[in-house]
């Protein structure tokens, strides 16, 4: 079954509401209002978020090595286990107290129930290092890069105020990241 863009536009609308209600609270407790309102909705380390999706689909999962080049105050994880595996999905938010453009978001759910990308709403479409087809979509205040590596669909997203720090460039190198996993490598070791 295909998912429409209207979900993939009411997933970042309620990012959008989380980053402005947690960034309203007053300034000697707004860490804590972050950290508690994301608890409260299901967010946790982004490690337990990601063995709880490894454990669920019961395969492994390589996130971006790289992150954008803006400061974060804090990042989450939350693994959505709703009914079925259709909207099965991990979250992964990077966002900064102090500065609510800097949020960026990776979304992750298997290629078999991906999120159907409308024609007309693809700005760009390229190719990452290894081959994989990837395109640019616009949605709501983010710059959105969605892409396909080892049977799971990638949205890496970022605020658009924050275009110029970040650019289309700069989110394929974060995607390019992923296919590159610092090792050991094997002269290391000779």
């Amino acid at each position: 079954m295909k998912i429409g863009v209207p979900l993939l536009l009411i997933s970042f609308c309620y990012s959008m509401g989380m980053n402005i209600t947690s960034v309203s609270a007053n300034s000697t407790n707004s860490s804590q209002s972050i950290e508690i309102f994301h608890k409260q909705n299901g967010y946790k380390t982004v490690e337990e978020a990601v063995l709880e999706f490894e454990k669920h689909f019961n395969k492994e999962l390589t996130l971006p090595f790289k992150v954008p080049p803006i400061p974060f105050t804090h990042y989450y994880g939350r693994f959505n286990d709703l009914e079925g595996e259709i909207n099965d999905s991990l979250d992964v938010e990077f966002i900064n107290e102090q500065l609510p453009e800097n949020h960026y978001k990776i979304d992750i759910r298997p290629v078999k129930t991906k999120i159907s990308i409308n024609e007309n709403d693809v700005s760009k479409r390229l190719k990452l290092q290894n081959g994989n087809d990837a395109m640019f979509v616009k949605v709501l205040g983010f710059d959105v890069l969605v892409f396909s590596i080892d049977n799971w669909q990638y949205m890496l997203s970022v605020d658009k105020r924050n275009t110029e720090k970040v650019s289309s460039e700069e989110l394929v190198e974060i995607a390019n990241s992923i296919i590159y996993v610092p090792s050991l490598s094997s002269s290391l070791l000779n």
